[in-house]
């Protein structure tokens, strides 16, 4: 596999071993593959690892499959995909209500990744950045290269990745808010999560209220964090569950009224702004 890229004009000079180390993340084992195969150049020219790079500068690198662990993912049906962004990188998609993001189960092919790995085959294989509920639907994410992978997870780890949902709650909600409280496993059932102020995860959801419809608001969620369950979480513990929500709801009806509407990042490698809106969503701006 062979990536050709033009280092960005807000990229400080640096070695190449800096470069592949410390800003793309790249594993030290498959920096010395890198390394001994001579796998890497700069400006068409064999360069050395202390070797400087600059902005404009353009990098070809050579990775091997044998150079990552082999992955195995049953190929599903590439038709149910629904591309908002691609490049030779990342795929953006459109996630489905009611569909899982990955299998839990070596047999399982009927999930997101199933299906996008039938959709990249035989070129490119799926690895998942980070995830969406079974029941909500929306923007989600994948890398289609292990290189890049850790380099998106330290965006998402970093907040830089910018997510914002749609959800209709329960009740009337008339002023935004922010909820600030750790979540937890909850221990009487696996599949839920809790409110849990002292052995949780710290969890920040912003809330903005949209409009009221009969006892309902329709608000934008936005995360500084992405724990399991979190807008589920944190819009029930204030007495405001989503709207066909089945574990934290006590009368769900209908599909869980959760939608991943925008997802914003900057390219790994150009520094691109990307932007992309999961349309129609639950409403219409």
């Amino acid at each position: 596999m062979k990536f050709t890229m033009t280092l960005p004009a807000d990229l400080s000079e640096m070695t190449v071993k800096e470069l592949l180390e410390e800003e793309w993340l790249v594993p030290r084992k498959v920096r010395h593959f890198i390394r001994t195969r001579k796998g890497i150049l700069v400006n068409g020219e064999v360069c050395h690892f202390q070797s400087m790079v600059s902005p404009g500068d353009v990098l070809t690198i050579t990775i091997e499959a044998s150079d990552y662990p082999e992955r195995s993912i049953l190929l599903g049906d590439r038709r149910k995909i629904n591309v908002l962004y691609e490049d030779e990188h990342l795929i953006i998609v459109n996630k489905p209500e009611g569909m899982k993001t990955h299998p839990n189960q070596p047999e399982e092919k009927d999930t997101l990744l199933n299906h996008l790995a039938d959709y990249l085959s035989p070129d490119f294989q799926p690895h998942v950045v980070h995830r969406l509920d079974k029941e909500t639907s929306g923007t989600i994410l994948f890398a289609k290269n292990p290189f890049v992978l850790p380099i998106l997870g330290r965006q998402l780890e970093q907040k830089k990745i910018y997510r914002r949902y749609q959800a209709l709650v329960h009740g009337t909600i008339r002023k935004e808010l922010i909820i600030n409280k750790k979540i937890g496993r909850d221990r009487h059932d696996r599949r839920k999560r809790r409110i849990d102020p002292k052995g949780g995860k710290p969890a920040v959801t912003h809330v903005t209220p949209i409009k009221n419809v009969e006892n309902q608001t329709a608000v934008f969620c936005q995360l500084d964090t992405g724990r399991t369950h979190q807008i589920r979480v944190h819009l029930a513990s204030i007495g405001h569950p989503l709207v066909g929500d089945p574990l934290y709801s006590k009368n769900p009806h209908g599909r869980l009224m959760l939608h991943a509407y925008e997802l914003h990042l900057h390219h790994p490698f150009t520094n691109q702004k990307i932007a992309v809106q999961a349309l129609p969503g639950l409403w219409a701006e």
